[in-house]
């Protein structure tokens, strides 16, 4: 038995300030490891799987010009091994390990993996994976199993835990909150001021290439050199780029949409989430960052931005993450409203007549991004509509989206999105009709269908879907306060035009394929 010991990095713990590394011992080996089973449990978006194996490799090379000692597999080494247990078990009898050590993985399966793994004569320890603001010790404080938690509530315990937008003991500026100013349409003027956004070039063609030669399934498109942030200076940059570009209009414009720009999958969004997600990036790091352009710039920049940009990683990252880990694993088979139907095809290709359906998917394909009104108020809002099985929707989340990582996907998709988790994160379904997605987008303009029609063949789907889905769901949510009006106004629909409606609804959701 040597005297060394194997440290495990996983794809998404690329994080250099981690105590691990502020000390060089040659005993300690640091594994990167490209592996099958991470590259097919859901079938991904191509960006997706380029952007994990970049920022591996550029982390590896890192750790090793730092001095460390790093072995990093690629798929062409690790092929042979099922499963991530088995690769640590042959690594492990090969090289005589005396220990074996890994950071508390993120995501349940590779939790479950890990902890169950049964090394001979060998030392196993989890540590922390020192990322985010909430120690997980400490979830449980929080959050319980199977009881409703609103985000609200959790940000400003959050907020005041760690002075962050603070005087004293009161919110800077006299509100916790400021989502009614973030909630603006963009004019045409706003269109022509929206900044190019920042992208990289970083050269993807030999992990592509080893993708392609291990037959690994994926979808979307794959530009060269890819665009997203790979290593820590370039999120930095990233970071700079929107503090100083984007921030100043960031809270008002966050929850629009448009297909009249060139920059219309970007916008004032910071596209940060990957690097934070794979820990690139610290929150703090991010938000400390955010707060000093805010400080500096007075006059450009007022609370209602930098509160709404808060809001994503404070409150929200961090709360999704607590419901996650409180409530797996039944979490992931939740499916409160018993929906059913599949993902229709245009999922995976994006052509479909529905404008924003078209827009907001094309984007998703395309770039392996959109921002969270998209996810939310548009493909989201549709499949709940919809009844689409909410494991088809996750697993769809889960592969599309470059920054998708089980527990801040399921909880958004699952919880938020799709309400099938009967209520934990969400006081009522985000359901909406074409109104909402006509207020907040220049979509409908140039769409097939008309947004203010309810029945006939050229009637918004979603206007019918809407009232359909209230009408098939009312035993559950006839009683909610927070919609009692939308039942007002069904009931007071006129009979013909309501039975119309619902029957518009049955017909849609019959012919899904054909919209």
């Amino acid at each position: 038995m040597t005297d060394k010991t194997l440290r495990l990095v996983l794809g998404d713990q690329l994080n250099a300030a981690h105590s691990w590394f502020q000390n060089k011992d040659e005993n300690v080996i640091y594994l990167l490891a490209e592996l099958g089973q991470e590259a097919t449990y859901v079938k991904h978006h191509v960006q997706k799987l380029l952007a994990f194996s970049l920022a591996m490799e550029r982390f590896a090379t890192a750790l090793n010009n730092a001095g460390h000692e790093v072995l990093h597999l690629t798929l062409d080494d690790t092929k042979k091994f099922d499963d991530l247990p088995a690769l640590l078990a042959d690594l492990c009898t090969e090289q005589k390990y005396r220990r074996f050590e890994y950071q508390r993985p993120d995501e349940f399966r590779l939790s479950q993996q890990l902890s169950a793994l049964r090394l001979d004569n060998i030392d196993i320890q989890e540590v922390d994976s020192e990322h985010f603001l909430l120690n997980f010790d400490d979830i449980p404080k929080y959050f319980k199993a199977g009881r409703a938690v609103r985000m609200e509530n959790f940000y400003r315990k959050l907020r005041a835990q760690h002075n962050i937008l603070m005087q004293g003991d009161e919110p800077y500026g006299g509100r916790w909150n400021y989502d009614a100013e973030n909630r603006k349409k963009l004019s045409k003027k706003d269109l022509d001021e929206v900044p190019k956004p920042l992208v990289f070039e970083n050269d993807s063609k030999a992990v592509k290439a080893r993708i392609d030669k291990h037959q690994i399934s994926y979808f979307g498109t794959a530009p060269e050199p890819l665009p997203w942030p790979v290593t820590r200076s370039q999120a930095l940059e990233l970071l700079d780029y929107f503090c100083v570009q984007a921030l100043p209009r960031f809270g008002k414009f966050q929850d629009a949409m448009t297909c009249n720009s060139e920059h219309a999958w970007s916008l004032y969004h910071s596209r940060l989430s990957f690097a934070l997600n794979v820990k690139i990036l610290h929150p703090k790091t991010v938000i400390d960052r955010a707060i000093r352009e805010f400080t500096n710039r007075p006059e450009e920049i007022d609370i209602a931005q930098i509160e709404g940009f808060v809001r994503q990683i404070l409150g929200w990252r961090e709360f999704v993450r607590g419901i996650y880990w409180a409530n797996m694993p039944p979490y992931q088979d939740h499916n409160t409203l018993d929906a059913n139907r599949d993902l229709p095809a245009y999922f995976w290709n994006g052509n479909t007549k529905m404008r924003c359906m078209q827009q907001s998917l094309g984007q998703s394909l395309e770039y392996a991004y959109a921002h969270h009104i998209q996810r939310l108020m548009v493909i989201g809002n549709f499949c709940l509509l919809a009844g689409i099985d909410p494991k088809q929707v996750d697993n769809w989340y889960l592969g599309v989206y470059i920054d998708a990582i089980e527990w801040v996907e399921m909880p958004n998709t699952r919880g938020m999105s799709q309400f099938a988790d009967g209520g934990l994160v969400a006081s009522k379904p985000y359901s909406a009709s074409g109104s909402y997605i006509n207020r907040m987008s220049d979509y409908c303009s140039s769409c097939a269908y008309k947004t203010k029609e309810k029945i006939g063949e050229q009637a918004c789907p979603f206007n019918s879907l809407y009232w359909h889905f209230m009408h098939r769901h009312r035993d559950r949510f006839g009683s909610n306060p927070r919609i009692s009006m939308v039942y007002r106004n069904l009931d007071k629909m006129e009979t013909e035009l309501r039975e119309a409606t619902l029957a518009r609804g049955e017909w849609v959701l019959d012919n899904l394929e054909k919209l």
